[in-house]
């Protein structure tokens, strides 16, 4: 092996993994409830085939940019999910994923933690 094919590999393997972090230390700079919200978009989305490691850390990316922006706006969580959370998780994962799996489990739960980040009671 070249070492620039070296290099490729290396980066390949290195860079997604630099990109998760970076991805995991903006996320904690949210403020509680919209990284509570985040957290819980996250688990939903991991249920979906990732299509590859640049698409996968670009949808985190941007999922971080939409919270970030958000945050420093002083936007409601309902006003960025909507209602249903799960419509809005399954359309902003559209742009990233040919498919996906998301059984119902995983969607009570993401709308169950929408709804405490945005604290409302996730029962009703």
């Amino acid at each position: 092996m070249s070492d620039a094919e070296k290099s490729g590999f290396i980066a390949k393997v290195i860079g997604p993994k630099k990109r998760w972090r970076a991805y995991k230390a903006r996320k904690e700079q949210l403020p509680e409830n919209h990284r509570a919200a985040v957290d819980a978009i996250e688990r939903y989305l991991m249920h979906f085939v990732p299509t590859d490691a640049d698409r996968n850390a670009a949808t985190f990316e941007d999922l971080a940019d939409l919270f970030e922006q958000a945050a420093a706006d002083d936007t409601p969580i309902r006003a960025i999910v909507g209602e249903d959370p799960v419509e809005f998780v399954e359309a902003f994962a559209r742009n990233y994923t040919e498919g996906g799996y998301a059984p119902a489990r995983a969607r009570k739960r993401l709308t169950d933690a929408i709804a405490a980040a945005a604290g409302e009671d996730p029962q009703k």
